[in-house]
């Protein structure tokens, strides 16, 4: 299973994105209707065990990362590994930044006015450069 974040178009209210696909490699949906029945449950439960396997995967990529003697064969495994549990990843967090209540227009223009510090041009929080070093 891979993740195409193309295929799956907006999510529209009171659909959930699953962590898994169709047959055909469609994304599923579950309508919940602000219920948590067996299948949200289910779907908790695996969105939690790929979020696990990544942390795990991470680990694993950068010791071979680490490891100057691995070979071609180790790095794409790892690689592999990797790029499917981002996949998971991604598929994770736009299930749940979906879910999330969407703001009033109106509070986020008085926002905006109110601090115009606030990150609100997109560029998010900044660091000095020696920071990131």
């Amino acid at each position: 299973m891979s993740y195409d974040r193309n295929a799956v178009t907006t999510i529209g209210p009171g659909l959930r994105l699953l962590p898994w696909e169709s047959d055909t490699g469609k994304p599923c949906f579950l309508s919940t209707n602000g219920t948590s029945g067996a299948l949200a449950r289910i779907a908790d439960e695996i969105e939690a065990d790929q979020l696990r396997d990544g942390a795990d995967v991470l680990t694993g990529a950068q010791a071979v990362l680490d490891d100057r003697k691995a070979g071609e064969y180790a790095l794409r495994l790892a690689l592999r590994a990797a790029t499917q549990c981002l996949g998971d990843v991604l598929r994770v967090a736009d299930s749940r930044g979906a879910r999330l209540p969407q703001p009033d227009d109106a509070q986020d223009a008085d926002d905006s006015v109110d601090d115009p510090d606030d990150g609100a041009d997109g560029d998010g929080p900044r660091c000095p450069v020696e920071a990131c070093g």
